[in-house]
């Protein structure tokens, strides 16, 4: 199990300040969201994904996979009705997965809440059957590339579409192909989901469902800086020989960003060295 931060928490540093200072803090790795480096992400090139690598390898840590997928550039939708909206998308998605692979990455998260919302007069089953229909359509250059796409669901403050682990195995189950699942992002568990933390490990992780793992608090800051308790969590992962990564990704970070990476990394050694 690696810890990783992600990455724009620290964004304001150059990408290979990021990665020396995550790695002085004791994470194993970057989860990169592709809009720090550039504003059409999808377009950037070897060269400048070579050098990304490069900068992760040599201060000894990983980029171990991507998020935010679909911030930049602007006007994406899997959901919407406008075809060409859709196909300009789903060619940003599997941009994003071959690069992934080029990083060394091994999963993509697929949040992004405003690129799934529902058209104005348009049915939420409708919008969901398009959604579903490009994830399908992502799998294949997924499986090719040796990475696995993760499904997030995500509150319905955010997003009308895919808010609990139900709805995303449902969506998984129906493309039935293993290199697209799901994850378990904390803080939007703690708002949508009945069960606790620990319990939708235990529900959903023997299944194959979660692949990944973003720990922030309901109060939308670092692990450690609100209400929720992680132990549990961290307990039922080992329980579980869980071998996958857990990302730190607050949204609110207190006191500042290298901050708030600061007493997350801490917070979430210390759980683990008195769980082992």
């Amino acid at each position: 199990m690696r810890i990783a931060l992600c990455n724009e928490v620290i964004a304001p540093m150059p990408f290979p300040a990021q990665c020396e200072y995550a790695a002085k803090l004791g994470y194993d790795g970057l989860e990169l969201a592709p809009y720090t480096l550039s504003d059409e992400p999808h377009r950037m090139g070897a060269a400048q994904l070579a050098a990304a690598r490069a900068a992760a390898e040599g201060a000894g840590i990983a980029i171990t996979g991507l998020h935010w997928l679909l911030l930049k550039p602007a006007g994406l939708s899997i959901s919407t009705r406008d075809e060409a909206t859709r196909r300009r998308t789903m060619d940003v998605m599997l941009a994003l997965v071959d690069q992934c692979a080029q990083l060394g990455g091994r999963y993509l998260v697929h949040g992004s809440p405003h690129q799934r919302r529902v058209d104005p007069g348009d049915s939420r089953a409708a919008a969901l059957a398009r959604a579903r229909e490009c994830f399908a359509a992502v799998a294949e250059r997924a499986a090719k590339a040796g990475v696995v796409y993760c499904i997030e669901p995500l509150s319905a403050e955010h997003t009308p579409l895919i808010n609990t682990l139900e709805e995303a195995f449902q969506l998984v189950n129906a493309i039935g192909n293993p290199s697209v699942r799901s994850m378990l992002d904390c803080s939007a568990a703690a708002r949508s989901e009945k069960e606790p933390l620990a319990a939708l490990v235990e529900r959903w992780l023997p299944k194959g469902v979660i692949a990944h793992v973003q720990v922030n608090d309901r109060n939308r800051r670092g692990p450690g800086q609100g209400e929720q308790k992680f132990a549990p969590l961290f307990a039922a992962l080992m329980r579980h020989r869980y071998a996958g990564d857990v990302a730190v990704e607050p949204f609110d970070y207190v006191p500042d960003g290298p901050g708030a990476a600061a007493r997350a990394i801490g917070y979430l050694r210390g759980i683990i060295e008195a769980l082992q």
